[in-house]
C-alpha cells in the first residue's frame, strides 16, 4: 500500500475518533512532507519500503528540519512532526499494513515549552487606544472581538462561534459550545468584556455576536489578517497573532493571582502542565530571596 493512500485511511480512522480538523490537518500536512522528500529520493513510497533508518534520514534531513524560509525549526516544532510519525505509523502497524512499526526507535527531544508570546501590559494599551479609534462598522466589531478576546481568554475559534443565545450579561457569563476537546465551558465576564459584548451585539437578539460585511459569521482567517492590520495602527512593531491575546490574559491573571489553579481555570485547561508555561518568577523576587 502506498503511503498517502494509508493517509487517507487513517483520516478517515481520526474522523470516526472524533479527531479535530485542526488535528487531521496537521497529521495530514506531517505525511506528505515525508511524502515529497520521499518522492524526491525516487522512493515508491510503499510502506514495506519505509523502515526505521528511513524515518531516521527524513528526520535529519533538511526537509524535514527547515522552514520553508530556511531557517531551523524550533524543538517543539520537531517534536509535532515526530509525534504525527509516531501516531501515523503506529496506526499503520496496528492496521496490519506493515509487519513491524518504522519508527519504533523515534522518541520526542527533550526542551522546554517556548514561554507564551502574550502582548506586554503597554502592547495592550497601546492597541486599546488604537480601538477607540474605530469609526466605521467594521473596526467596531473588530475592537469589540479583540477586546473580548484580551478580557477572556478565549480562542479565537470559540469567539467567532459565538451567537447571542451564548450571551448571559446579567450573570456576566458566556458559554462556549465547542470548546477545545468539545467540552462545553462557561466563562466568566469582567466589566470590560461585559460592556465591549453589549455594545457589540446592540438591540439584536439572535444570530452571531460578530458579523462580517455581508451578514453572516466572521470567519477566524480573516480576523487573523485584519489583527495585523490593528498592530500597525497601535504602533507595535512585533509581531502577534490574536493567540498573543490570550497569552497576554493567562499572564495578567497569573501575575495578579500568583496562583496557579486560578489561571488554570480562567484558561480553561485540562492539564496543569499547559498553564506551567505563564509561570515566571519576578527578577525583584529572586533578588531578594538570594539577599535572604
Amino acid at each position: 500500500m502506498h503511503l498517502l493512500s494509508a493517509l487517507d485511511r487513517y483520516q478517515t480512522q481520526l474522523a470516526a475518533n472524533g479527531r479535530s480538523p485542526h488535528t487531521r490537518h496537521q497529521y495530514r500536512r506531517h505525511i506528505h512532507l515525508l511524502a515529497r522528500w520521499l518522492a524526491s529520493r525516487r522512493h515508491s513510497g510503499d510502506l514495506r519500503a519505509i523502515g526505521h533508518e528511513t524515518v531516521a534520514a527524513f528526520l535529519t534531513s533538511p526537509a524535514a528540519r527547515l522552514r520553508p524560509d530556511g531557517r531551523p525549526k524550533k524543538g517543539s516544532a520537531m517534536n509535532g512532526l515526530r509525534s504525527s510519525l509516531r501516531a501515523f505509523f503506529g496506526w499503520v502497524h496496528a492496521a496490519g499494513y506493515v509487519p513491524s512499526n518504522p519508527v519504533r526507535f523515534v522518541e520526542r527531544a527533550r526542551c522546554a515549552p517556548p514561554p507564551p508570546r502574550g502582548l506586554s501590559p503597554a502592547e495592550q494599551s497601546q492597541l486599546l487606544h488604537a480601538f477607540t479609534q474605530a469609526v466605521t462598522p467594521e473596526e467596531r466589531r473588530d475592537a469589540a472581538f479583540y477586546s473580548t478576546l484580551l478580557h477572556t481568554g478565549i480562542r479565537i475559534g470559540n469567539a467567532v462561534q459565538l451567537d447571542i443565545d451564548d450571551l448571559d450579561l446579567e450573570r456576566q457569563e458566556l458559554r462556549l459550545r465547542h470548546a477545545k476537546g468539545d467540552r462545553e465551558e462557561v466563562v466568566y465576564l469582567n466589566p470590560a468584556a461585559q460592556r465591549v459584548l453589549g455594545e457589540a451585539i446592540g438591540k439584536r437578539s439572535a444570530g452571531p455576536v460578530f458579523v462580517g460585511r455581508h451578514g453572516g459569521r466572521v470567519s477566524a482567517r480573516n480576523m487573523q489578517r485584519r489583527f495585523r492590520g490593528w498592530l500597525r495602527r497601535a504602533g507595535i512593531a512585533r509581531a502577534y497573532s490574536p493567540h498573543g491575546l490570550r497569552h497576554a490574559f493567562g499572564l495578567r491573571i497569573y501575575e495578579k493571582t500568583g496562583d496557579i489553579l486560578v489561571t488554570q481555570a480562567a484558561l480553561h485547561h485540562r492539564s496543569i502542565c499547559s498553564t506551567l508555561v505563564y509561570v515566571r518568577v519576578p527578577e525583584q523576587r529572586l533578588r531578594q530571596a538570594l539577599q535572604a
